[in-house]
């Protein structure tokens, strides 16, 4: 009986957690660099990063912008539509391409037909996103989301009409999966993890982000649970300062040991969506200054091994970034992974923690304590 009982007990363990993987693809900015468009593509798509962060209408800046890497994939009806999405802890609401929407950057992804849908509820809400470059509209619809498995009923999403513009044609995924907090979702939308909490599909009001370096796989979202091989050097834990995106409180960023930037402190959200370091244009050149790049964040590959970590101070305690991991190489150019990016907050200047970040540290992302751990990896 005891075994009996042990056996059921860890079946719905495994079932209350669920291992999405992740995959990387080269980025936007390596497949427009390889085919000789990147120069004139930057130029007809200025992008402004920071769209993203200020408050108001809708809006959503696409995060990865040039460098959008990983993703995974789910379903959408019964019976089920796959699509590729970008889990994104920077924004709140699911959408993906539809059959209604005849953009060009519709016409080369999987896009969802609610007709094939026996689940499928419409709604006469719409949705209306704002992007760096360019938009999405949308209607608003409910069904079953499939997520590696865990079936979320009565899902709302985003069911894209347009898709304005060219950037979303080149894009490797289709649409984006939300993982902030319900206060900035787009028109009301429930975002997807809220529903696994209040239909008791996790263990635990949690999820945790494991991105690989280089082009390692096993890349993954973890919904539910927490895994001990990428814990075993501790976990930090930080307090959220907002319930909006993932944000915490920085004290400082230091090199050699030096305050350089976010001397008085400063505000920092840890996004899976954005590629690199967004960082306020002041600190952005003292940064370049320091590390002996241009203006540009181009600098000599032969000194990168001779740069500094960059030192995050958070919470009381060290976060050490190395320059394998904010040096971007691609064809024998290198460039800093930072981007200028200048938000006003009450609490003073923001920065977005991107994925040069994480793919230091395995992040643990504490609904139910409204924290985030992070662990060295």
């Amino acid at each position: 009986m005891k075994l009996l009982l042990l056996l059921a007990l860890l079946g719905l363990a495994q079932a209350l957690q669920t291992r999405v993987p992740l995959r990387r693809m080269k980025s936007l900015r390596q497949r427009l660099q390889e085919q000789g468009l990147l120069e004139s593509y930057l130029e007809q798509h200025p992008y402004d990063l920071a769209a993203k962060y200020f408050p108001g209408i809708a809006v959503e800046p696409l995060e990865n912008y040039m460098d959008d890497e990983y993703f995974g994939t789910i379903s959408i009806g019964t019976p089920p539509q796959e699509f590729t999405v970008v889990f994104d802890t920077g924004s709140s609401n699911l959408w993906v391409p539809s059959v209604f929407c005849s953009s060009p950057a519709c016409s080369n992804h999987n896009r969802f037909n609610p007709a094939e849908s026996s689940t499928f509820l419409s709604t006469n809400d719409t949705l209306f996103i704002a992007y760096g470059t360019g938009s999405m509209t949308g209607v608003l619809g409910y069904d079953i989301v499939n997520v590696a498995g865990i079936n979320v009923r009565n899902q709302i999403f985003g069911l894209a009409e347009t898709e304005p513009g060219d950037f979303f044609y080149y894009t490797p995924f289709d649409g984006i999966l939300g993982l902030a907090f319900p206060s900035i979702a787009s028109s009301g939308a429930t975002p997807v993890f809220d529903n696994m909490m209040m239909e008791n599909l996790v263990d635990r009001h949690l999820f945790s982000v494991y991105l690989s370096r280089d082009s390692q796989a096993g890349s993954f979202v973890l919904f539910g649970a927490i895994d001990p091989y990428y814990t075993t050097k501790g976990i930090s834990w930080i307090p959220l300062s907002a319930e909006t995106y993932w944000q915490i409180t920085m004290e400082s960023v230091s090199v050699n040991g030096s305050p350089v930037a976010c001397s008085s402190g400063c505000q920092a959200i840890v996004d899976t969506g954005t590629s690199l370091l967004a960082v306020p244009i002041r600190a952005l050149q003292t940064l370049l200054s320091h590390l002996g790049a241009s203006s540009s964040g181009e600098i000599s590959c032969e000194a990168v091994r001779k740069l500094p970590d960059l030192i995050f101070h958070i919470h009381g305690k060290e976060f050490p970034v190395p320059p394998r991991a904010y040096v971007l190489r691609s064809n024998g150019y290198c460039a800093l992974g930072l981007q200028g990016m200048d938000v006003p907050t009450e609490e003073g200047e923001l920065w977005i923690l991107g994925d040069v970040f994480i793919r230091e540290y395995y992040v643990i992302f504490d609904r139910a304590n409204n924290k985030v751990g992070l662990s060295r990896l």
